[in-house]
């Protein structure tokens, strides 16, 4: 299983970084090409990581890490890639919530890995996914639970000061964020 992880992560990669070389405006670009990827991988890997939130996780770690490698801002892509990546899992029959968290919690893992903010990478990766699974007609008030609760599984993992970003940043950043982090607090 993960040689095929590997491999999903290194091709999305290559495809991505491929497919917007050159491409002045990649913001709004890229919400397509990932969305077309996604939809690509799912029906190419068929029943073998359709389930579950790595084959999202790996669409998201490949496409920011192309978008890098092609020397783009990250942070300005996050919100595209989380949003092509929940639509294209929605839309291929992948659930909701596999596709929010598996999508929403790699961003973060990946903005830590590629260096950039994680707390902007939280908001923006919340914000792509409430608005994919708006686009496919979604239960968005559970997508921003999930995604805000992926972001904050996501935020202890990575650790240090990563939380408090994170918290900080929802908080003011995502309407409900605040009552939804609050409400797991033990």
């Amino acid at each position: 299983m993960f040689s095929l992880i590997s491999k999903l992560v290194n091709g999305v990669k290559g495809t991505v970084s491929s497919s917007l070389k050159g491409v002045s405006d990649i913001t709004s670009t890229v919400v397509d090409v990932v969305k077309k990827i996604t939809v690509n991988t799912i029906k190419d890997t068929a029943d073998i990581v359709k389930e579950g939130i790595k084959l999202p996780a790996s669409i998201v770690q490949g496409a920011l890490s192309g978008i890098a490698e092609i020397g783009s801002s990250v942070i300005h892509a996050v919100k595209g890639v989380v949003t092509g990546t929940v639509e294209g899992v929605m839309e291929s029959g992948g659930t909701q919530d596999d596709a929010v968290r598996g999508a929403v919690g790699q961003a973060l893992h990946s903005a830590k890995e590629l260096g950039v903010d994680i707390g902007e990478t939280a908001l923006e990766s919340v914000k792509g996914s409430v608005e994919a699974v708006s686009k496919v007609g979604g239960n968005t008030a559970e997508a921003t639970k999930s995604a805000v609760m992926a972001a904050m599984d996501a935020a202890k993992e990575i650790g240090g000061e990563a939380v408090d970003s994170v918290k900080n940043t929802l908080s003011s950043g995502v309407e409900g964020a605040k009552q939804i982090i609050d409400s797991v607090k033990n």
